[in-house]
């Protein structure tokens, strides 16, 4: 199992409209992370700063997530998403939200 952290902004004025939409997740959706290997998956919010923390309990994460980016549903929902999350400048290429390294893991 591989722990992922990442993080992304969260547009002005979008903040009611993102958490109502989290609140009743489409269950496609869910059903796609779940089959892609991905558990314990968290978004939090502060002052416009999403962070999401989930555990990958496959053994390729790229093949997973390409098997994810595929899905129409996944596709819709990113599509209502994604207009309301702005990437961070310095993210990697190809990230949208944006990989963080851990520093510090207690059991």
């Amino acid at each position: 199992m591989k722990r992922y952290g990442m993080t992304i902004r969260l547009k002005a004025g979008c903040e009611d409209e993102y958490r109502r939409y989290h609140a009743a997740v489409w269950p496609e959706v869910l059903d796609m992370i779940r089959l892609c290997k991905i558990a314990n998956y968290s978004i939090y919010l502060k002052d416009s700063m999403l962070f999401s923390y989930f555990e990958y309990h496959g053994d390729d994460f790229k093949a997973d997530m390409a098997r994810m980016a595929a899905d129409a549903r996944t596709q819709a929902w990113w599509a209502i998403m994604g207009p309301k999350q702005e990437p961070l400048e310095n993210r990697a290429d190809g990230e949208w939200w944006a990989d963080m390294a851990e520093v510090f893991h207690m059991d």
